[in-house]
């Protein structure tokens, strides 16, 4: 197994091939904690350019590609969102990905602001 920039905050589980839901090819996945961030950041720009939304399904990761996309799933409760990575962060060391409110509230972390989460590769971005 070959990883590019992993760090002790970032654990790497493993490598599979399918998705057990759905089938599709899962490249890496990634345990940690994840976190949002929401209002404040809403309509500035993004480190990909882009202007954050938060009512968009997408989030920040240290150093996987733009465009990459993401299984979040909420290991308190199960919920699984589909994301993109379209920022850079989070800058917390214990922290995997920080997500946009959308994405939060759709795996219901609103209250609780940080939950412990896996984290699979679906599809990297080009960019």
């Amino acid at each position: 197994m070959f990883v590019v920039g992993c760090s002790s905050t970032e654990n790497l589980v493993h490598e599979r091939c399918s998705d057990p839901d759905t089938g599709a090819p899962v490249y890496t996945t990634y345990e940690g904690k994840a976190s949002y961030y929401a209002r404040r950041f809403h309509g500035r720009k993004t480190a990909s350019g882009v202007r954050y939304n938060m009512n968009a399904m997408t989030c920040a990761h240290r150093s996987l590609p733009f465009g990459t996309l993401l299984k979040v799933t909420n290991k308190k409760n199960g919920r699984k969102v589909v994301v993109v990575v379209n920022d850079r962060g989070p800058w917390i060391p214990d922290r995997v990905v920080d997500l946009s409110l959308a994405a939060a509230k759709e795996l219901g972390m609103v209250r609780a602001g940080v939950v412990p989460v896996s984290v699979d590769v679906m599809a990297w971005g080009g960019r």
